[in-house]
């Protein structure tokens, strides 16, 4: 089963996109997070500076990403 870094660490690469992208992207949906604490999400399971993503992360870059690929969605 893949974790929620997993899949952050996926869509990275298939959108190629930077830290500062990611960075940006969340903020549009009002989640701050540092370059550093990012980099804590990207590093590998052994690591001691790794740190697990949790829901809300993943939620907030899908939700963003959506928005951001697709447009708002308008009723």
């Amino acid at each position: 089963m893949l974790s929620n870094n997993d899949i952050l660490k996926k869509l990275r690469v298939a959108l190629a996109l930077r830290n500062d992208d990611i960075i940006e992207i969340l903020k549009l949906v009002d989640f701050e997070i540092s370059k550093g604490a990012l980099g804590d999400l990207f590093r590998n399971e052994d690591h001691p500076g790794f740190v697990e993503a949790g829901d809300q992360v993943l939620r907030n870059f899908l939700n963003e990403l959506i928005i951001n690929k697709r447009g708002k969605l308008v009723t």
